[in-house]
């Protein structure tokens, strides 16, 4: 697993693994429980694929009520556990430890229900992110926040990330679109937070757990709410031969108050990959392509589309076409959705990093990539959420070759450090996971950190829901002066060392 550390094993769990079996066999079927290495390889890696590591024991819970019963034994005994949704987690999130239970959620997929009256689904964790706006879609609905990869991901991992997609500039990300779930805390206590209204009395525990990736709670349902599907949609291509033209053109289209459903930048090596991949007639030759989409009524289209396109010209844009019709729209967006697989034809592997950093920053911040890409000598391709400032830099290299490995978190480390530094966040919807756990130091100061902490004992007091994700190494953080100690503890002795 690279030099990447992860909390102290506990020998003594693992070798009661019979009689943790024994016991689980008591709350759920003895065929949802996998613990022979051939059941539990495929749960060893998420899509982080550079880190693997096996469970002690896979667990796959078929109601409320069960893991409720999990959650309560775990804790009770001491144990570990990993919650797991559909595994497409980009931050090592779901990474499992080698003496942790893993929870996996694969059995909560059915959708519940459809309510059109109070324009919301009911749905279990690990239905797909599509599939909802599949269900409401002859309906006239839809489901807007929309991950690359929507096909795959599953809505409770949504819920665990705060993901977003091409089209959270205009609809924001899954807390912008969440009206409640159930979730199961440490204990096993079954609660609620939110519901079908669209806001709700007392503190905001709703707000508080979307995003908390795994470490307050096992969320067992979800309930979001659907748009109705817009009178006309319309997007636009747009070439530029530099990076710089096309980041002016998205701080002014921002600027003059046109905000667009969706917003995307690709550079020229991405542009070639996905060209090459998926054949979406994207202008090979521009140094950056814009895909920019506009929804609405037919004059508000329009519009639009008019003043986008007058400040691509102003830009110095050097192709611009518009989609006639919705196939031809959703051929513009093919190639944007596959960027992460084209990659593949670039490189054996590749990192995708996650980053936010203001608008006006996007230049910059570019150059500094292209710099790096030079100091660390490995390829990069780029793409970006470019009207919120997401961006998503895919780092080019061979996961059989430590030394590339290590260049490459380096590199990656570099990109986010940057991000901070220019006003920017450490992840805009990936999360921090295991990925950029130790950078939390950057973005955070000691009392941010110990504030934070304090949430995570007050819900899991033994910090066995999904331990040493997040919150950096407190040693190393503590020789760099960063995180409190007090004679060699950390406040919060339930914390774990590593």
């Amino acid at each position: 697993m690279s030099s990447l550390q992860m909390p102290k094993v506990e020998k003594s769990i693992i070798s009661n693994r019979n009689e943790i079996v024994s016991d689980l066999e008591k709350i759920v079927k003895s065929e949802n429980i996998l613990s022979h290495q051939d059941e539990i390889k495929p749960y060893e890696t998420d899509a982080l694929a550079a880190y693997t590591q096996s469970p002690m024991l896979v667990v796959l819970p078929e109601t409320v009520n069960e893991v409720s019963k999990v959650l309560k034994y775990c804790n009770e005994n001491k144990i570990k556990i990993v919650p797991r949704g559909a595994g497409t987690g980009l931050s090592g999130g779901a990474l499992p430890l080698e003496d942790c239970i893993l929870l996996s959620m694969g059995k909560f997929n059915k959708i519940l229900e459809l309510d059109y009256k109070n324009r919301c689904v009911v749905a279990q964790p690990c239905v797909t992110n599509l599939a909802i706006t599949h269900a409401v879609q002859d309906k006239g609905f839809y489901y807007a926040p929309d991950p690359s990869s929507q096909i795959a991901c599953s809505i409770g991992g949504n819920v665990a990330e705060n993901s977003g997609g091409v089209h959270s500039l205009k609809y924001g990300a899954t807390t912008n679109n969440l009206l409640g779930i159930q979730v199961v805390l440490m204990d096993g206590t079954i609660t609620r937070f939110g519901g079908k209204a669209m806001d709700s009395e007392g503190y905001d525990f709703l707000g508080l757990m979307t995003g908390s990736e795994g470490l307050l709670g096992v969320v067992t349902e979800v309930t979001v709410k659907i748009l109705k599907t817009p009178e006309i949609i319309k997007a636009a291509l747009i070439g530029f031969s530099s990076i710089e033209d096309a980041g002016n053109c998205v701080a002014e289209i921002i600027a003059k108050g046109c905000i667009p459903a969706g917003m995307e930048i690709m550079d020229k090596a991405l542009l070639k990959a996905t060209n090459d991949f998926c054949k979406a007639g994207y202008p090979t030759e521009a140094e950056a392509m814009m895909i920019i989409e506009f929804d609405g009524s037919e004059f508000e289209v329009e519009s639009h589309i008019k003043t986008a396109e007058k400040i691509a010209r102003k830009n110095n844009s050097s192709s611009l076409k518009i989609s006639q019709s919705n196939e031809e729209r959703l051929k513009f967006w093919s190639g944007r959705k596959a960027a992460f697989p084209a990659c593949g034809d670039l490189a054996p592997d590749y990192m995708c990093m996650d980053g936010s950093i203001p608008r006006g920053k996007l230049a910059e911040v570019l150059k500094e990539i292209n710099n790096l890409s030079k100091k660390y000598k490995l390829p990069v391709a780029n793409a970006f959420h470019a009207g919120d400032g997401n961006l998503h830099p895919l780092i080019m290299f061979d996961a059989s070759d430590k030394d590339q490995l290590r260049r490459c978190e380096e590199f990656g480390a570099d990109i986010l450090k940057y991000c901070v530094k220019v006003g920017g966040a450490l992840t805009g919807e990936h999360g921090v996971g295991i990925e950029k756990r130790e950078l939390m130091c950057e973005a955070f100061n000691n009392t941010d950190i110990q504030q934070q902490l304090k949430i995570k004992v007050a819900l899991d007091p033994n910090s066995l829901l999904n331990p040493g994700k997040v919150y950096p190494i407190l040693r190393k953080c503590a020789e760099e002066g960063r995180v409190h100690v007090h004679g060699g503890k950390t406040k919060f002795p339930d914390i774990p060392r590593f």
